[in-house]
């Protein structure tokens, strides 16, 4: 008998097809979502995260954490989650950025251990990691119809969360002025156009200081998005502990 239970699931097939391509979005060989060879890359991903370092790096840029060099299959992976709706593909990428969000973490941790009580790894551990997204602008979250860094970020704190360390998302940041596209500008010309560009409103500045602070996005180019919410946030009060990617583009 074809009950609502029946007709539940013959609507998230349909709903699936919709929003996933046939073809795996990394490839594009004929799958739904990822092929077992994509999904192995940024399974495997998770324990090649590296120190990355825009050159020349903008000032005040934080220790920057990727797992990925931005090409090929990583590239389209993300392009489908971002500007095609493939909003199942947050899950994998979410998992290779909690594996930069802890390379952060303990770094940050080694560097503050000490000889004494309560400065080591164990107390910096307790402390919930605090994951900041980069801001997208208002216009291109409503033509995309999501915000595809804040999605991965948020599957990305509950992957932390079930390997034992605490983490939430914390969405403080917001563009207090317009920016132009940042597609086809210089370093020098992307540092200038995002400089004071974000803000975190006021009253949202005792919240950033509750934990260690990682600013989150989905790919590191010339840095300039992160030094910039790096900035914002130590600017209300935030201890920045560094910048955690998906991916890098090449020569960084």
């Amino acid at each position: 008998m074809y009950g609502v239970r029946e007709w539940w699931r013959d609507m998230a097939g349909e709903l699936a097809g919709l929003v996933l391509p046939a073809d795996c979005a990394g490839c594009g060989l004929p799958r739904t979502g990822l092929c077992a060879r994509c999904a192995g890359l940024l399974r495997d991903a998770c324990t090649a995260v590296r120190r990355v370092r825009p050159h020349p790096p903008p000032r005040g840029l934080p220790a920057v954490y990727a797992a990925l060099p931005y090409a090929d299959e990583v590239r389209a992976v993300l392009l489908a989650h971002k500007e095609r709706g493939a909003l199942r593909l947050a899950a994998p990428l979410g998992s290779v950025l909690a594996a930069s969000v802890r390379a952060v973490a303990d770094a940050a941790a080694e560097k503050a251990a000490g000889p004494g009580p309560g400065t080591g790894p164990a107390a910096a551990d307790a402390e919930p990691l605090l994951l900041v997204p980069v801001p997208s602008a208002r216009r291109a979250v409503a033509l995309r119809g999501h915000d595809p860094v804040r999605r991965v970020a948020l599957a990305a704190a509950g992957e932390l969360r079930r390997g034992g360390r605490p983490a939430r998302v914390l969405a403080v940041l917001r563009q207090r002025r317009p920016v132009a596209d940042q597609a086809g500008l210089t370093a020098r010309q992307r540092a200038a156009n995002l400089a004071g560009a974000l803000e975190v409103p006021a009253g949202a500045g005792r919240l950033a200081a509750e934990g260690p602070v990682v600013v989150v996005d989905d790919l590191v180019t010339t840095g300039a998005s992160l030094a910039e919410a790096a900035r914002a946030l130590s600017g209300a009060g935030g201890r920045v502990v560094g910048a955690a990617v998906v991916a890098a583009a090449a020569g960084r």
